[in-house]
C-alpha cells in the first residue's frame, strides 16, 4: 500500500453489494498536489518548539510595552505570558510577607492568582455582555499581558526597598506604581478598546481600570 495514495476500502454490505471507496488525508492530498511538504509540530525539535514559543511570547511583552499595533496579541492568543507574570506577582508578594512569623505567604500568593484570573474573567464577560466582537480567551490573553507594566513596577518597589526607607523613596514607589498602574490600562485599552460599540466604550474601560487598579494597589500595600 502506497501511504501517499490513501487507504483503498473493499467490504460488503448486508446486501451482499460490494462497498468500495478510498480514505485519503485532505491536508496531505492537497500538499502532495501543490508540490510542498507537509509541516507538522510533532516532528520538529522540542527545543525549535520552545524556542518558538518563547519568542511569540516575548513578541507578545514588546508590543505590551510599546502598544501601537494593535492586532499583535489578537491573532494568537496564549495564556502563558499571562501564567508567568501572575506567578511572579505571587511569588514576589508572598516573598514580602514571608518575615511574618503568623503565616507562611499562601494566603497572599492565593489572593493575587484570585484577583488576576477571577478579575480577568469578569471583565471580560462584561465586555461581551456590552456586545464586544472579542472571544474570551483573546480578552484575558490581553488582560494578563498587560499585567507586565504593573509587574515591572512590583520588581522595581522591591529593590527600593532593600534599603532604608524615608517619606521620599515612599513618593518613588508610589509614583512608580502609579506610572505601572497607567501603563497596564492603557496598553489593554488600545488592545481591546477597537473590539467594542462606539458608544459602550466608556463601560468597558471602567472595570478595566478597575482592575489594575486593585493589582496596583496589592503592589503598593504588599511593598
Amino acid at each position: 500500500m502506497d501511504p501517499g495514495r490513501g487507504v483503498k476500502l473493499d467490504m460488503f454490505d448486508d446486501f451482499g453489494g460490494s462497498v468500495e471507496g478510498e480514505m485519503t488525508v485532505p491536508n496531505q492530498q492537497r500538499s502532495q498536489q501543490q508540490g510542498t511538504p507537509e509541516f507538522n509540530t510533532l516532528d520538529e525539535p522540542i527545543r525549535d518548539t520552545v524556542l518558538r514559543d518563547l519568542k511569540a511570547v516575548g513578541t507578545k511583552f514588546f508590543h505590551v510595552l510599546y502598544p501601537k499595533e494593535k492586532k499583535s496579541l489578537l491573532k494568537e492568543w496564549d495564556l502563558w505570558g499571562p501564567l508567568v507574570l501572575c506567578t511572579l506577582m505571587a511569588m514576589i508578594i508572598q516573598g514580602s510577607s514571608g518575615s511574618d512569623n503568623t503565616n507562611d505567604g499562601g494566603p497572599e500568593f492565593a489572593e493575587v492568582f484570585v484577583i488576576v484570573w477571577i478579575g480577568s474573567m469578569v471583565v471580560t464577560l462584561n465586555s461581551k455582555l456590552l456586545g464586544g466582537n472579542i472571544s474570551f480567551f483573546q480578552s484575558v490573553c490581553v488582560l494578563g499581558y498587560c499585567l507586565l507594566p504593573t509587574t515591572l513596577a512590583l520588581i522595581i518597589c522591591r529593590i527600593i526597598l532593600l534599603v532604608e526607607q524615608n517619606t521620599f523613596l515612599f513618593a518613588l514607589r508610589f509614583a512608580i506604581t502609579v506610572i505601572g498602574f497607567a501603563w497596564a490600562t492603557f496598553a489593554s485599552v488600545v488592545f481591546l478598546g477597537d473590539s467594542q460599540p462606539a458608544g459602550r466604550k466608556a463601560l468597558a474601560v471602567y472595570p478595566i481600570f478597575l482592575f489594575y487598579f486593585v493589582i496596583s494597589w496589592l503592589v503598593i500595600s504588599h511593598t
